[in-house]
């Protein structure tokens, strides 16, 4: 097939690891994937990055605790025993290779900082340089931002299903548009898993990383040899093409990167001069405002129906935008009293979802 080309193209590729695969075979799956990563990085001379959320997992089955915990200070206390077993695992599975690991505790807050997330592209870019493996410990949609700060080829998501399944229960081999195609058929995660993700996460995640030009498969960790076989380009799992017109770092980052700090509902007008014209966004559109933000923040754009259809960052806070709603550019000094631009919400730093 022509789309798996994308796999088999790929130079670096961050794999996700599901916790189910770990909590089954807590040695055996680390050691499995480190073998087939040595013989990638020798034969095909490919960059890895792991991503794997097992602590929790682990540090259930060392406890002896069969339901997932439901609050936050003992799910914290369950990974915090799981962390270190995860990790014994992983340094001994590489170890036998000659390959070195590099713990990389990847937070939220590192990818909604852009001087965080800047500095963490360093980080990661650094342990490539010196031949590490970075093993990030979190979940699918961390595992997609992981994509955009590496600017990574191919997202794999070993998990214990082989792929998308539609209405009938038949696995779908490739995905080109998931929002018609794949976000109807993804559950929720199953009530009282070890993990937090479910098929949704995992289409979501894909979204994510086909939205910065990763390809991202979701492929069954349990067959023999599903990495090597996926980066083949075999028909292994469902593969989820990205969009002809990947957007670049800085915009991904305006679009997944932090939680809007308010809204801003547009008319239809405004709308379709921001997605059909390319335009940026004037107060002249602006019919409402919702939150509380200041100048530089993420706010998500709203259609007169209260959908959210862009996300940017703003020239004016909050009460400075509700002021200035529904007026002309060239009022605004009158109103305010000074003006920063003309715009509400430049184009350069608009991202239509």
């Amino acid at each position: 097939m022509p789309d798996r080309k994308l796999l088999a193209s790929a130079k670096r590729v961050v794999i996700k690891v599901g916790s189910k695969l770990l909590q089954n075979s807590p040695a055996g799956c680390p050691a499995a994937i480190a073998d087939e990563i040595a013989a990638l990085q020798t034969g095909r001379r490919l960059q890895f990055a792991v991503v794997s959320s097992g602590a929790i997992a682990l540090g259930m089955r060392t406890l002896r605790i069969t339901a997932r915990p439901d609050q936050m200070p003992m799910l914290q206390a369950v990974a915090a025993v799981g962390q270190r077993d995860l990790l014994s695992h992983w340094g001994n599975a590489f170890a036998a290779h000659q390959l070195v690991i590099g713990q990389v505790l990847l937070t939220y807050d590192d990818v909604a900082d852009r001087r965080r997330f800047l500095n963490a592209r360093h980080a990661l870019e650094a342990l490539f340089a010196a031949g590490v493996v970075p093993l990030i410990n979190d979940n699918d949609v961390l595992a997609a931002l992981t994509c955009n700060l590496l600017s990574a080829d191919a997202l794999i998501i070993l998990t214990d299903v082989d792929g998308l399944h539609d209405a009938h229960g038949n696995r779908i081999p490739i995905v080109r548009d998931i929002a018609r195609d794949a976000e109807p058929l993804a559950g929720g995660s199953a009530s009282g898993s070890p993990g937090s993700g479910g098929m949704a996460t995992k289409v979501k995640a894909a979204r994510m990383a086909g939205r910065s030009g990763t390809a991202a498969v979701v492929v069954p960790g349990g067959s023999p040899r599903a990495v090597t076989r996926a980066l083949a380009g075999e028909d292994i799992g469902t593969l989820f093409v990205p969009p002809a017109d990947p957007i670049n770092s800085r915009k991904h980052w305006i679009a997944y990167g932090r939680k809007p700090a308010g809204g801003i509902q547009v008319d239809a007008g405004a709308r379709a001069a921001l997605v059909d014209r390319q335009r940026s966004l004037l107060p002249a559109g602006v019919i409402a405002v919702t939150g509380t933000f200041g100048i530089g923040d993420i706010v998500a754009l709203l259609d007169d129906q209260g959908i959210e259809f862009a996300r940017g960052l703003t020239c004016y806070s909050s009460e400075e935008v509700g002021r200035i709603r529904g007026l002309r550019s060239a009022d605004i000094a009158a109103t305010l009293g000074y003006k920063y631009v003309d715009e509400v919400i430049r184009r350069d730093d608009l991202v239509i979802l």
